[in-house]
């Protein structure tokens, strides 16, 4: 090789050499500008971080947090929002992006200029929990007037039967539950939150679909098929759904049965408004004059246990239609005025006694009455049952304990008979002086007319 080309070699090679050179300082160079720079490409946490240095990166982090804002979605879409600028958020420097910028190949700087590197970190960041609970305080959702507790599904009666209302979520939230959903969401970074979702409502404990509240719907149901009206003459009763609701009960083994308690009370209430065996009731006289009785054996009295198990037997069937109470003392009539139209009505003051049959007056006859002299006053001012009748006999009581023809019993010893055919005078005073021992004789033709009208049951009234 001659001179001139081994000068022009080592002039190439020289050169050559030099621009390695400046590339391996520049390539050096740049290398280090990366140790405390962010190589390009580099985001964090969404921010553009390429170029920057650690204390620019937090600076950027501590911008990104003060805008930060929650937005929190409540019941029925509506929404309310918590801020950084409200929490008075701060950036928590943990040494997070520095151990970042530790890890970083600040000698890939060269391929970062074709590629992105994405980084999320939990950003520390402090509030004070006092400052939160006066924001959880001021938002809509916690005024009182937004707070309705949940209500559970429950039963109602209409028109005799059950039917599940159902429940109502209310909305009242679990504000310690919704706290925490909220401060996670805060150290996630996270901008929304749901709070029908996250399950930070309080909800009811019974849904319609319960099945114990399903089952009881069905087996009160059951119980209520029935539909019976109770007459009492011109009176009645109707036992229903409406009413056989309020007599059922769960029992020990969780069943739905009738109360045998309730119904007995309502079985009393039926006795105390419709009985009337011996008690007080008014009494229009053949004058047109309203008076008071009270006591005697007539009237209408009812067989409580009787009726109570006839009804509850009623009910368990399902039954539909009129029923009838179980009676232990029985009237003529069952209406309010349960005298009737066939009965007798003795005065004594007027010293008189009146038979009507079916509304019309068919015996007006003087009467003798007991006597005062002897101490063997009629019982008077109540309505009795005639006992029985009978004829040809010789009932003691009966004043020289002669044979009478027309016995009529209606008072224990006492009853309606023909007087003697030495008996010449009946009416006015004649029982102040010849009084009987308290029965009610009569001329015999009348005895007989109203022996023949009568009997067993029929009310007979004294005044």
């Amino acid at each position: 090789m001659t001179e001139k080309r081994k000068r022009i070699l080592k002039v190439v090679l020289g050169v050559l050499a030099g621009y390695i050179l400046i590339l391996f300082v520049g390539y050096y160079g740049v290398s280090y500008y990366f140790s405390d720079h962010f190589l390009r490409g580099t985001v964090i946490n969404g921010i553009d971080c390429s170029n920057k240095t650690v204390p620019e990166v937090k600076e950027s982090i501590q911008e990104k947090i003060g805008e930060y804002k929650l937005r929190i979605t409540e019941m029925d879409g509506k929404t309310e929002t918590i801020s950084a600028l409200e929490l008075e958020l701060k950036y928590v420097d943990d040494n997070k992006v520095d151990q970042l910028m530790e890890q970083q190949e600040n000698w890939s700087w060269l391929t970062a200029f074709s590629s992105e590197n994405s980084y999320e970190l939990a950003a520390t960041t402090s509030y004070e929990d006092e400052v939160l609970e006066n924001i959880l305080d001021d938002m809509s959702c916690f005024q009182p007037e937004n707070i309705h507790p949940p209500k559970d599904a429950y039963l109602k009666e209409k028109d005799g039967k059950f039917q599940i209302v159902p429940e109502d979520p209310g909305s009242t939230l679990d504000r310690e539950k919704m706290k925490k959903e909220v401060v996670l969401a805060i150290e996630q970074g996270k901008t929304e939150i749901d709070l029908v979702k996250a399950g930070c409502y309080l909800e009811p404990q019974i849904r319609s679909d319960h099945p114990d509240l399903v089952k009881e719907r069905d087996e009160k149901n059951k119980l209520m098929k029935a539909d019976l009206v109770i007459r009492f003459g011109d009176r009645q009763e109707k036992v229903d759904g409406s009413v056989i609701k309020d007599w059922i009960v769960k029992n020990d083994q969780g069943e739905w049965i009738l109360d045998e308690t309730k119904v007995e009370t309502f079985v009393k209430q039926l006795s105390q408004k419709y009985d009337t065996y011996g008690g007080t009731r008014e009494f229009t006289d053949h004058n047109g004059k309203t008076i008071t009785l009270q006591g005697g054996d007539y009237g209408w009295m009812i067989h409580k246990e009787g009726t109570v198990q006839k009804l509850i037997q009623a009910v368990l069937d399902g039954e539909k239609g009129m029923i009838q109470p179980v009676y232990l003392y029985r009237g003529k009539s069952r209406d309010a005025n349960d005298i009737g139209r066939t009965y007798v009505e003795i005065s004594i003051e007027e010293q008189r006694l009146l038979c009507y049959q079916d509304g019309t007056l068919v015996v007006d006859t003087p009467v003798v009455t007991g006597s005062a002299l002897k101490g063997k006053e009629t019982p008077s001012g109540g309505v009795w049952s005639i006992d029985k009748k009978e004829t040809n006999v010789s009932p003691e009581g009966v004043d020289g304990g002669r044979t009478v023809k027309y016995w009529m019993k209606f008072n224990g010893k006492i009853g309606m008979l023909e007087g003697e055919e030495s008996r010449s005078q009946y009416g006015g005073n004649v029982y102040k002086s010849e009084g009987t021992n308290g029965n009610i004789e009569m001329p015999a033709a009348n005895a007989e007319k109203i022996y023949n009208i009568v009997e067993a049951g029929t009310p007979v009234i004294v005044y």
